[in-house]
């Protein structure tokens, strides 16, 4: 990777970083997280009770096509559970054969959405199947990209719409000569990651 290139990399990891610290520092205005349980504070409570809609209001409120389309949504459950599963017994099995350091699934799979108290039964069980599904594509993307980072460390000619977490460290396109030199130390090299 070029000079640029790296520092563009690294300035974009540190502005994630940044931005992070920023949206923590918004949350802390309303709740606190003490020993994995969410404490909102009291007046932000009752503003959040006045906010549920009942079942009966928001069952009347249905759109047609949210109503109908509801079973297809809630097919896609069934290979979200089958990737879990998979990836989980792959990462479990190969990553310590390659010396991978394994993903915290609970880093990516997070069900936090329960203690909205605006929330009805329905939209809790709607955000609960959110936060499974996209943590574990979430998940299964950070297992993939530690995969690709050992096994095929190699930018892509065309320009991807979004990047893993891995892919600064890989080689440019068409650069065999860094492939080659380079290949030994990538594989080995997951020192930015923090436990």
């Amino acid at each position: 990777m070029s000079k640029r290139a790296t520092e563009i990399a690294d300035e974009i990891r540190r502005l994630e970083r940044e931005l992070r610290q920023e949206i923590q520092r918004i949350r802390i205005d309303s709740f606190e997280i003490r020993e994995k349980t969410i404490q909102f504070k009291q007046e932000v409570l009752l503003h959040h009770r006045k906010q549920v809609l009942s079942l009966f209001t928001y069952i009347r409120r249905a759109k047609l096509k949210h109503i109908v389309s509801l079973p297809i949504i809630w097919l896609c459950l069934l290979p979200a559970v089958v990737m879990d599963v998979v990836v989980c017994f792959y990462q479990f099995t190969c990553f310590p054969l390659y010396g991978i350091p394994k993903v915290r699934r609970a880093d990516h799979v997070i069900f936090d959405r329960r203690h909205l108290r605006y929330l009805n039964v329905i939209e809790k069980l709607n955000c609960l199947y959110c936060s499974y599904f996209n943590g574990v594509v979430s998940f299964a993307r950070e297992v993939g990209a530690r995969t690709e980072q050992y096994w095929c460390p190699i930018k892509h000619a065309a320009q991807l719409k979004s990047i893993h977490s891995r892919y600064h460290t890989f080689v440019d396109f068409g650069d065999s000569d860094q492939y080659r030199a380079k290949l030994p130390d990538i594989r080995k090299d997951f020192s930015d990651i923090k436990d």
